[in-house]
């Protein structure tokens, strides 16, 4: 929606969003700029940033002793372990997912 319209249309735009029937994305220039959403929204949203920062910070955690090795050799060791485990499944009878 152009700024302008939101402008002009605000209260009801609010509550409109307000009763769920409708997110506003607010362009300026024809670019999308900003979003008008319920406070449950953005309270959802912001839940999701925490969690994706935390999977972030989980994922660092297990790549920094690993910082000074080549990531050649690291490959070359997971497909050397994948090879090991699909062996010992296919020795116990289990098909692997390749």
């Amino acid at each position: 929606m152009k700024i302008s319209d939101v402008r002009s249309q605000l209260n009801q735009l609010v509550n409109r969003v307000y009763r769920r029937e409708t997110r506003v994305i607010v362009e300026k220039s024809g670019i999308p700029v900003a979003g008008i959403v319920s406070a449950e929204d953005l309270r959802r949203l912001k839940q999701l940033d925490a969690e994706i920062a935390e999977r972030w910070r989980v994922l660092e955690a297990m790549r920094a002793p690993f910082r000074d090795v080549p990531s050649e050799e690291i490959e070359r060791e997971a497909d050397r372990a994948l090879a090991e485990v699909r062996e010992e499944m296919r020795a116990e009878g289990e098909q692997p997912n390749d």
